[in-house]
């Protein structure tokens, strides 16, 4: 019996700085500003429980005079202006005489996410994911600077894992097949994976050389579990495929092949 598992790594370097109050409001002095931003490549942020997780913060900045620097960025969750997150710095390059392009490096350490806030009552480690924003400060060659409230947002999610198993293997045509899975994402509380409860997955199929389509759906139990009962048709693979929420990222599980006779 083969079983499938499919997880999240994210890799790094440990943290040596610390960004995390909000930004004020945009304020500087001048022409100069951030006109495009682009954070991880347009992808969410996804933190596992033990890997080191970098990004980059890739912005667009335009001077009449030109782009001399960036001083800071920093970055926070919205809702609760959480930002467990470090400022590696910044390298631009030129991409004309009015027009910059700099890349600032970001990373979360996910074993630091909780003693972040652990000194406040009431503090939960895994509210950091969900929506966050970038501020920025740029500065110009004839010295304009601008304070850049909320340049960009974008999802930090909490990363998953999920499982397929489907038994009896081999079966006969017209029998039973019990499939079943668990669904964990990340709790940056105790760096462990735990069940995700009460979550819609669906269980797909195909046909060798064919492409998978979903066959019905399951909801994960108190402990994440998953489970479904088809009738065995054809020879194929089964899997778990979850979409993914604001929070926690999407997954789909390695297929589980069965012969069918």
């Amino acid at each position: 019996m083969r079983r499938g598992i499919a997880a999240v790594a994210v890799s790094g370097a440990v943290a040596t700085a610390v960004m995390a109050a909000p930004a004020a409001h945009a304020e500087g002095r001048g022409d100069i500003r951030v006109v495009k931003t682009v954070v991880n490549a347009g992808g969410s942020v996804i933190v596992g429980v033990k890997n080191v997780k970098q990004f980059p913060v890739v912005m667009t900045i335009k001077d009449d005079s030109g782009v001399r620097k960036v001083t800071d960025v920093s970055a926070f969750n919205r809702s609760n202006a959480a930002g467990p997150v470090s400022y590696l710095g910044t390298s631009c390059r030129k991409s004309s005489t009015t027009i910059s392009v700099c890349t600032a490096t970001m990373q979360i350490d996910p074993a630091w996410i909780d003693m972040y806030g652990s000194g406040n009552e009431g503090w939960d480690a895994n509210a950091v994911a969900g929506t966050w924003q970038v501020n920025a400060t740029v500065k110009a060659d004839d010295g304009d600077y601008w304070i850049s409230d909320r340049i960009a947002t974008f999802q930090v999610k909490r990363a998953a894992t999920l499982t397929t198993d489907a038994a009896p293997e081999p079966v006969r045509k017209g029998r039973t097949l019990t499939v079943t899975g668990r669904l964990s994402r990340a709790n940056w509380t105790d760096l462990k994976y735990h069940g995700y409860t009460r979550q819609v997955v669906k269980l797909q199929y195909k046909k060798p050389g064919g492409a998978y389509h979903t066959v019905t759906t399951a909801t994960s139990d108190a402990k994440g579990h998953l489970r479904a009962t088809v009738k065995a048709s054809a020879t194929g693979s089964w899997r778990w495929a979850y979409l993914g929420s604001a929070t926690t990222m999407k997954v789909v599980s390695t297929g589980d092949a069965v012969t069918v006779g």
